[in-house]
């Protein structure tokens, strides 16, 4: 009896010890992950605080606070046009091997490039790859118009009343000499807005004169 006693004794020590260190190492886990996930974040805030390397690996995309920063009222959509010397006008993107959608359909992906810094390659390479007549002038147009129009005709009909057809906005953003040379370059169709708005607001404008402390980050170059 006495012995049946001290090996149940004995398996429910094994037992507690083997839970408890069980649970120390699910515990040590557990805050392992979460320090490893925090400092990541931290570099990655501070690395986009004062503008290093912030678009140097595509992971860096996924740990700075602006992820979402905020979505506009408008879409756009980016149209590269090649004017030949006849006068004639050519899409150059997509190209005629075919579109490249990334996320969506019916997306292309020039449209993924707010900021025109992938316009010219996507232009030069299908004059580099296809056959046409001298060309004089390489255009990136813009257009934009109202999401609302994105809307089904039987939920925005619940809406708001409807205007017929849709009223796009078009805007020649960029224009490049075949060699690539820049000629006209333009700020983004809503920027333009922006700055229109601000010019035409007197009281906006002195606000913008008045002397307000202001803490500067970035790199000059």
């Amino acid at each position: 009896m006495i012995a049946l006693r001290c090996s149940l004794h004995c398996a429910e020590g094994l037992f507690l010890c083997l839970y408890v260190r069980d649970d120390a190492m699910k515990r040590w886990g557990t805050h392992t992950v979460i320090t490893i996930y925090l400092s990541i974040l931290t570099i990655g805030v501070a690395a986009h605080a004062v503008q290093y390397h912030q678009h140097s690996h595509p992971l860096t995309y996924f740990v700075v606070w602006d992820m979402f920063c905020g979505w506009t009222a408008w879409e756009s959509r980016t149209h590269i046009l090649a004017e030949g010397e006849s006068g004639e006008f050519y899409e150059l993107a997509p190209g005629p091997w075919g579109s490249f959608s990334a996320y969506s359909e019916n997306v292309s992906r020039q449209h993924y490039d707010p900021f025109g810094e992938h316009m010219l390659r996507q232009a030069q390479n299908a004059l580099a790859h296809t056959s046409h007549e001298p060309i004089r002038q390489i255009l990136v147009v813009e257009e934009s118009w109202s999401k609302k129009y994105n809307l089904p005709a039987h939920l925005a009909g619940r809406l708001t009343p409807r205007p017929a057809g849709k009223h796009s906005y078009v805007h020649i953003r960029d224009v490049f000499l075949p060699d690539g040379t820049p000629v006209e370059r333009r700020d983004a169709w809503l920027n333009l807005q922006s700055q229109a708005a601000l010019m035409d607001n007197p009281r906006l404008q002195q606000l913008t004169m008045a002397p307000l402390p202001i803490l500067a980050m970035g790199r000059s170059d």
